[in-house]
């Protein structure tokens, strides 16, 4: 408690006499008016019981008069002050009132009251209800404390009249404490005593922020010093005062050093402190601030980005797929074709070999060279006619090629025209809409020529039927349209009667907006108005607001278990990341080695292929010269026959 009277000492000590001229210009003012001692509600200190030293200093104040006779009221406005003090609390707000019973709620809740919570309860509690929540809030501040079995509506406002409640509850209200005109009334009691008990747990604290200040005596304000000190200073100011003055500037300012003195007070570890309450204040704002970003959001936006980027690695994969398979089967194909090529060439040498025999054994006779000759000459005839229907066969065959090509290209883009329409219709895939269960797709290269005709037979007549039901289709709501624009005429009839209406109600609004606007000036004026008040307001927070700093620990509490949850979801988020990215490593590793192998394969087999067709090539080459040289030689054999 050392802290709470070092702030009632130095600030409402050396303003507590009434003065004869009022001096606003003064902080101290504030204290010296009943209606500035209006307590700020959840921020009550809980007065302690006056002892007989304060006793003494309360009667010293007492009714004198002066020399002249002349009566002067020295009764402080904070020590027994009879003037009515105004409730400002909004308790006759709804929205107030609910507020207050969440936050009742939440505390009986979190101390564990034994009895049952609901919200019918608090909205309209009984006597007895009321009494047992009573008891078990003022349990906190007095473990010890019985509430009696008799005269209870007596006892609870006794019991707050004795904790220095600035506010009537009187005893009739006690009978019916459930009414709506008695109930907000009851429930400011409650708050006003919930926060009692939570200023009293942060001034029970053991480690208390300016524990220091109160080393030397656990209980300074009662000790001799600072009564010698006070009865000095009470002395001098109350002899000025007699004498007519009404402001004592230097008592105050001597008697505030004293204090200080008296209490050990370091202004550069308060100015430190108090600096360093502002940049974890800061701090907080921007951990709050981060906080309300959304970083599920974030991460789910991740996960979609990284969703389709597995789905364009599984499409290029099975790209790859079908690649793969085309190559093989190109491949297959080349491999046939080299064995039909081995195969002919293996024949060709087989033939040669016969014919070299043959020509070894062979006795040639001058008809057999006429008969050779003449052979020969019909043979260059066959060749010549041969080469020549050969070369008109490849024409032929380059121009029907060349045909196909076209004619193929043609039916391509027909059937990609065809594809892109039957999307268009959602007739394509199977599962479409319109498909209805037929497969609409032409693949030509799939299957045989007849086959085609067959499907594209298929195809034509669901193509039909479908498009009978769409005549059907609009036909009936060619009918329906008629239908609605009948109705639609009408509805035009209509909306001209509702213009008529509508110019009425704009006249309406308009009167109504003249009237917003006046009803709008006068709340400029009362906002004004209640701008001025706020400002005053704001002045006494900032004046109880240098006497208390409570809260503080718990700020820093709060503000350690912010940063320990911010580095916490840090860890977990860079965990994840990390996570996101090796996973991501491994899946571009795995689809780069595998196209790096397809990609040496499709080279290995390239290379190969071109060496066999190079071989076979050269072979024939090599025959073809070898068969020439025989035919030179058996030219120039017969030629010397």
């Amino acid at each position: 408690m050392e802290r709470g009277r070092m702030s009632r000492a130095t600030g409402s000590r050396p303003s507590e006499l009434p003065m004869r001229v009022q001096d606003t210009n003064r902080m101290s003012m504030v204290y010296t008016t009943p209606q500035s001692k209006q307590p700020s509600f959840g921020k009550l200190s809980i007065p302690k019981p006056q002892s007989q030293t304060s006793e003494r200093r309360t009667s010293f104040f007492g009714g004198r008069t002066s020399g002249a006779s002349m009566p002067r009221n020295s009764t402080m406005s904070g020590f027994g002050g009879t003037e009515k003090i105004k409730d400002a609390r909004p308790l006759h707000d709804k929205s107030y009132v609910q507020q207050c019973i969440r936050q009742l709620h939440e505390f009986l809740t979190e101390q564990g009251y034994p009895g049952t919570l609901s919200a019918k309860t608090l909205q309209s509690p009984s006597t007895k209800e009321f009494v047992k929540m009573f008891e078990f809030i003022y349990r906190q501040l007095d473990p010890t404390f019985e509430m009696p079995n008799s005269k209870v509506e007596e006892e609870v406002p006794a019991i707050l009249k004795s904790l220095r409640y600035p506010f009537v509850l009187s005893k009739c209200s006690m009978y019916s404490v459930g009414a709506p005109h008695t109930w907000p009334q009851a429930l400011g009691a409650l708050m006003w005593l919930i926060d009692n008990v939570k200023i009293n747990w942060n001034l029970s604290k053991q480690e208390l922020l300016f524990s220091d200040f109160c080393e030397d005596s656990d209980n300074i304000e009662e000790g001799a010093e600072y009564n010698k000190l006070f009865l000095d200073y009470t002395a001098e100011t109350y002899s000025k005062f007699m004498q007519g003055d009404d402001t004592f500037e230097d008592e105050d300012e001597s008697f505030l050093t004293k204090l200080k003195k008296l209490y050990n007070v370091d202004e550069a570890l308060l100015a430190s402190m108090e600096e360093k309450h502002k940049i974890l204040s800061e701090e907080v704002e921007r951990l709050e601030k981060e906080s309300q970003t959304d970083r599920l959001m974030t991460k789910r936006m991740e996960k979609v980005k990284l969703q389709t980027d597995l789905k364009k690695i599984q499409s290029y994969r099975s790209s790859l797929e079908s690649f793969r398979v085309n190559q093989e089967n190109k491949a297959s194909e080349l491999n046939v074709e080299l064995e039909n090529t081995v195969s002919h060439l293996e024949s060709l040498k087989h033939e040669r070999d016969e014919l070299q025999v043959l020509l070894q054994n062979q006795k040639f006779t001058p008809a057999d060279v006429e008969r050779i000759n003449r052979e020969k000459r019909e043979l260059q005839q066959t060749i010549s006619s041969l080469s020549k229907s050969l070369e008109d066969a490849e024409q032929h065959k380059w121009n029907e090629e060349i045909a196909l090509a076209k004619v193929k290209e043609k039916a391509e883009l027909k059937l990609t025209e065809y594809h892109k329409l039957a999307r268009k219709l959602k007739l394509i895939p199977l599962s479409a809409e319109n498909a209805c269960g037929h497969d609409f797709e032409i693949r030509p290269f799939e299957c045989g020529p007849s086959s085609m005709i067959q499907h594209k037979t298929q195809i034509q007549m669901v193509l039909r039927k479908l498009i009978s039901d769409v005549e059907e289709e609009n036909s009936r709501l060619a009918n329906m349209n008629l239908s609605l624009e009948e109705s639609c005429e009408q509805l035009n009839s209509n909306i001209l009667d509702k213009s008529n209406d509508l110019k009425q109600l704009r006249e309406q609004i308009r009167k109504l907006d003249e009237r917003l606007d006046s009803d709008m000036q006068d709340l400029a004026r009362e906002e004004q108005e209640w701008a001025a008040e706020m400002e005053s307001v704001e002045n006494h927070r900032k004046l109880l607001e240098k006497k208390v700093n409570y809260g503080y620990d718990e700020a820093v509490q709060q503000l350690k278990a912010a940063q320990q949850q911010y580095h916490l979801v840090l860890q977990e988020t860079n965990e994840e990341r990390r996570t996101v990215t090796n996973n991501l490593a491994s899946v571009f590793t795995t689809a780069t080695n595998h196209l790096s192998i397809t990609e040496k394969c499709l080279e290995d087999l390239h290379s190969r292929v071109q060496r066999v067709c190079s071989k076979a090539v050269e072979e024939d080459a090599a025959a073809i010269q070898k068969m020439r040289e025989t035919l030179k030689s058996f030219k120039s054999k017969a030629n010397s026959l």
